[in-house]
């Protein structure tokens, strides 16, 4: 065997599975893992001595909006630096690909509160196309992180029909059954959906399901953030397992968490749900972040009828008294669909980030407190106009006991669902991860050290149908983590949210060390990786 490149010696290694830790070095060659054994030959290979860190496969985040933020940040210390090495975009159904000359522009303005107005070069329409200038990076030279990606159905049902609140036409379902094929065929994993985002939650069941047997097809999953997290939570969930069923496909709840008083301690009955599912033969996988608040764009909350057209019909319609006061009433007394049918609490809801610097003044405050003699509904209509709708929240409406029950469920897989754009972001985009190891596992004892990591890397990779990453296993992709069980932690807070993880001292990404002694080196190594058997 030639020599490799370097070898990692004095680590116990938490393989992935969920097995016990055990001793060995593992020696890497040309960004994969060569060998895995008790004393390999060095043959002049640099050694990494990990002097009783634990050794696992890199992080699967499989809940990211890094869209822009990989193109952007050469550094992304946000995912790097809590250790992991792939992120899955195109979330909740609204993403930038595939889309047109009108879509374009639609979508980069429909999420800004998720991602900003980075300025990246916009020079793809198709997935295949973003796909290749993820592999180009920052200057040519590469991301951060590895990247896959799923079509976002609300951008696909925008690319046939606009923002209209009907059910398609023939021929437009069937442009979207050929734009989420060719998204598969071109890399994708499978389907991401937004049911309590516009357009997304103007489809009904049967359209969901017609498209899902497109991703069935291709051996892909479906992966919605469901119609509601708050009152109808349950019966949400259960129509999600019910398209998966018809359809034949792959399941994978997108942050599967049960908010709001309503649903206090009701974990037990979402999970005998996806219990019955899986013994039925249904393929159910669900992600969750470890942490209580939601964050979201302050759009979301609105009635999804006031959205039709898009917002430049939002703006006309809240010119109008009459339509004003029935979205006030709705948000205050009845409770939106955008906003779980839950009535507005509005103290719940922080601002976290603004688009325009003359609204700043705002961030970090709840609409309640800065609305202050204002009606906060009708502050809250003036400040998404005034913000051309790019504003963000935070929503503090979590509940302990459900975060705890589900994260311990055998098909539980991490992810962040983490913002990076804004001015005061939630944690979980720099410390999901960390917190899960720190908080969850060696504080409170919920997983032991091999479930968590297992959780985090090896059953996200089996989800994702990669059979070469998510293990340290000979032939596996080289993705690495080097982390220390009794120091690491998130210090990523809500007043700090941009702190980088401790106790994670080395991060290895294709083979290449994207950080070493806790410090971000030069390497760009991570490159976008695609559905197997796609044409990519």
């Amino acid at each position: 065997m030639a020599a490799m490149d370097f070898v990692i010696r004095g680590a116990e290694i938490a393989d992935g599975t969920g097995a016990p830790r055990f001793r060995a070095e593992v020696g890497v060659k040309d960004g994969r893992i060569a060998a895995v054994g008790d004393r390999l030959d060095l043959d002049g290979a640099e050694v990494v001595d990990a002097g009783g860190l634990v050794l696992a496969p890199g992080f699967i985040d499989m809940h990211a909006h890094s869209e822009l933020a990989v193109l952007h940040d050469r550094d992304h210390l946000a995912k790097l630096g809590q250790g992991c090495t792939l992120e899955v975009l195109g979330q909740d159904g609204l993403s930038y690909a595939p889309v047109d000359e009108t879509t374009a522009p639609q979508m980069r303005e429909a999420i800004a509160a998720w991602n900003g107005r980075l300025d990246v070069g916009y020079d793809w329409r198709t997935v295949g196309e973003y796909l290749d200038r993820l592999d180009r990076g920052v200057d040519g030279r590469g991301i951060a992180v590895n990247a896959a990606y799923l079509v976002p159905h609300g951008t696909v049902r925008m690319l046939a029909m606009g923002w209209e609140d009907r059910r398609p036409t023939a021929a437009e379902l069937d442009a979207m059954r050929a734009a989420v094929a060719r998204g598969m065929e071109e890399g994708a994993f499978g389907l991401s959906a937004g049911l309590s985002y516009t357009p997304g939650m103007y489809a009904e069941t049967p359209e969901l399901v017609e498209l899902c047997r497109v991703v069935a097809r291709y051996g892909g999953y479906f992966g919605p953030h469901q119609r509601s997290y708050g009152a109808g939570a349950m019966e949400g969930y259960a129509e999600m397992i019910a398209i998966s069923r018809e359809a034949g496909c792959a399941l994978h709840l997108a942050h599967a968490t049960l908010n709001y008083d309503v649903n206090a301690g009701r974990a037990a009955e979402f999970l005998k749900l996806v219990d019955e599912a899986l013994d039925e033969g249904v393929p159910v996988s669900l992600d969750t972040y470890p942490y209580l608040p939601g964050m979201t764009m302050l759009a979301a909350l609105l009635p999804s009828w006031s959205l039709a057209g898009g917002y430049a019909a939002l703006r006309e319609r809240l010119a109008d008294p009459e339509v004003r006061a029935r979205i006030v009433h709705e948000l205050d007394v009845t409770g939106t669909d955008g906003a779980n049918g839950v009535p507005a609490d509005w103290a719940r809801y922080e601002i976290t980030g603004v688009t325009r610097p003359e609204l700043r003044e705002y961030v970090g405050r709840s609409v309640a407190e800065a609305a202050e003699a204002q009606r906060p509904a009708e502050f809250y209509l003036d400040l998404l106009v005034r913000d051309d709708f790019g504003t963000g929240c935070l929503m503090h409406v979590g509940n302990e006991e459900n975060v705890r029950a589900i994260m311990r469920h055998a098909v539980h897989t991490g992810s962040s669902d983490g913002v990076l754009a804004g001015d005061k972001i939630h944690p979980r985009a720099w410390g999901s991860f960390a917190r899960y190891l720190g908080h969850y596992t060696r504080e409170l004892g919920l997983l032991s050290v091999e479930e968590c990591v297992a959780h985090l890397s090896g059953r996200p990779a089996a989800v994702l149908g990669l059979t070469d990453r998510g293990l340290v296993k000979e032939g596996c992709a080289a993705d690495l983590v080097l982390f220390d069980p009794e120091t690491v932690d998130a210090r990523s807070t809500f007043d700090e949210p941009r702190r980088q993880a401790a106790g994670i001292p080395y991060v290895f990404v294709n083979g290449r060390a994207a950080v070493a002694d806790g410090e971000r080196t030069e390497a760009l190594a991570g490159r976008s990786v695609r559905r197997p058997g796609s044409r990519g």
